[in-house]
């Protein structure tokens, strides 16, 4: 039988340097409890020699002013990744415990945007002109400076690179906080980022920790420029208390209580499975989930009937297993958490369908409720649980999408070909689809509306958060 001794061990990697610093962690499986590796478990020290690293390698390298070493980094990260992604995609399901095809969702998905920063790393855009005879202004965007990035675990690869690519195809240094949730994960991507050569030592500096030491220290760091953090809102929160008094730039996708409009006259047939996958996709443990699913009147009764239906025959196992369709929560103690959510809500609502758990793997639950202003529909429960909730018009249906604290995303289903652009620009929120769901573009920006975030990820405006633009003026000799 394997012990910590004979399984992987994963270091962090800080300067060019692999490091073993901190406590050991250990990795485990959230379906069966089985012992995958270990992983060094860092902290404060971690995170103080990683901006220490990256300050140097941006002011010490060509790194900010070589777009196209930058562009042939990002290049060879992508193929790298590539030639690693089928370790990577079972690594990831087992660790992480999301099932096969989602583990290849998030690893395939992050190839593209690797390359497209790349591609954006030696394109740019700015303004010039003559202001009057003889003078000139312009403007040019300079890199940040060292860019501190905090990785959740739901989406550790594909979250992570949303953010290092841009921050990397800008110019700034990178020092990145990885879950310890996916310890051996991070392990694999250090030696992903190890293995391109383009990289200056220190310019991409990765640590993982469990507690809550080593990202506050990017957050509160004078030598951290600016911070992107993808996690709740109420993080959020501390983060932008926590960074003020250095006013550092902030890039942070928050929570969200995603609405799907489902009207009258939409295609069920289309909507079903769409819908039912956006309660169930990584567990719920997304913050984009379908978690309320608001529905005209008209087909109430229907699409009740046949989510019900969907729901309860959803086969749920080890991420690893190609039978299951839904994996297990990040931890029991999570799984335990929502499950106590959904009996709380029976006091106030009707249960439709309530998962059955078992360690780690819970089943996903509907609940109808009438009131807006329900914990349930109010709360993220960042876990597979959705609302069922019914409307009249379209005006109601607008108010109450937009009766939360939240506005990251939104989905309207309908076969009227002007109401999505009716009621998508009256809905507060970040992306906003029609007759599907978590379709998202690299070249598109995505980010959150209210306190869903500030910022933008992915699309241009990406890169424009890790940079700043200065403003040249110069006045010609007279001849």
């Amino acid at each position: 039988m394997p012990t910590s001794e004979t399984l992987p061990h994963a270091r962090h990697y800080i300067n060019g340097q692999w490091h073993d610093s901190g406590s050991r962690g250990e990795s485990r499986s959230p379906a069966t409890n089985e012992l995958l590796g270990t992983f060094a478990d860092g902290g404060a020290q971690e995170a103080k020699s990683a901006v220490a690293a990256a300050r140097r390698a941006f002011v010490s390298t060509e790194w900010s002013r070589d777009r196209h070493r930058r562009a042939a980094a990002l290049l060879e990260l992508a193929d790298r990744l590539e030639n690693r992604k089928e370790e990577l995609i079972v690594l990831l399901a087992r660790e992480n415990g999301k099932i096969l095809s989602e583990a290849a969702l998030e690893v395939e998905a992050t190839i593209p945007k690797l390359r497209y920063y790349a591609a954006l790393a030696v394109t740019d855009y700015g303004r010039a002109a003559e202001v009057r005879s003889g003078m000139y202004s312009m403007t040019l965007r300079e890199a940040a400076g060292v860019a501190g990035v905090i990785v959740p675990w739901n989406s550790p690869v594909n979250l992570s690179v949303r953010s290092f690519a841009p921050a990397l195809a800008a110019g700034c240094t990178v020092v990145m906080k990885m879950p310890a949730q996916t310890g051996l994960v991070n392990g694999l991507l250090s030696e992903i980022v190890a293995d391109t050569p383009s990289l200056y030592p220190g310019v991409f500096n990765v640590f993982t920790e469990s507690g809550n030491a080593g990202a506050p220290e990017l957050v509160t760091s004078s030598d951290v420029d600016v911070v992107s953090y993808t996690g709740s809102t109420a993080v959020g929160r501390v983060i932008m208390e926590q960074a003020a008094p250095t006013l550092k730039a902030l890039s942070m996708e928050l929570g969200g209580k995603t609405p799907m409009l489902v009207f009258d006259d939409a295609d069920l047939d289309a909507a079903v499975p769409v819908l039912a996958k956006a309660i169930t996709l990584f567990a719920g443990q997304f913050c984009m989930t379908g978690s309320r699913v608001l529905v005209q009147r008209g087909v109430a009764d229907e699409l009740r009937r046949r989510l019900i239906a969907s729901l309860e025959t959803v086969r749920v196992g080890p991420g690893n297993d190609p039978a299951s369709e839904m994996g297990a929560m990040i931890d029991e103690s999570n799984a335990q958490r929502v499950e106590q959510t959904v009996a709380a809500a029976a006091d106030y609502a009707t249960v439709l369908v309530r998962g059955k758990r078992d360690r780690a793997l819970l089943g996903p639950s509907l609940i109808e409720v009438a009131d807006v202003s329900a914990p349930i529909v109010q709360r993220e429960v960042f876990g597979p649980v959705a609302t069922f909730e019914l409307f009249d018009s379209e005006a109601d249906a607008v108010a109450r999408a937009n009766a939360t604290e939240f506005g990251l995303a939104a989905s309207v289903w309908t076969r009227d070909v002007d109401r999505p652009l009716r009621v998508g620009r009256e809905l507060q929120a970040g992306t906003v689809w029609t007759n599907t769901w978590a379709m998202i573009h690299d070249q598109f920006e995505e980010g959150g509306f209210k306190q869903s975030g500030v910022g933008r990820l992915n699309g241009i405006r990406a890169i424009e958060e890790f940079q700043e633009t200065k403003h040249l003026v110069h006045v010609a000799p007279r001849l």
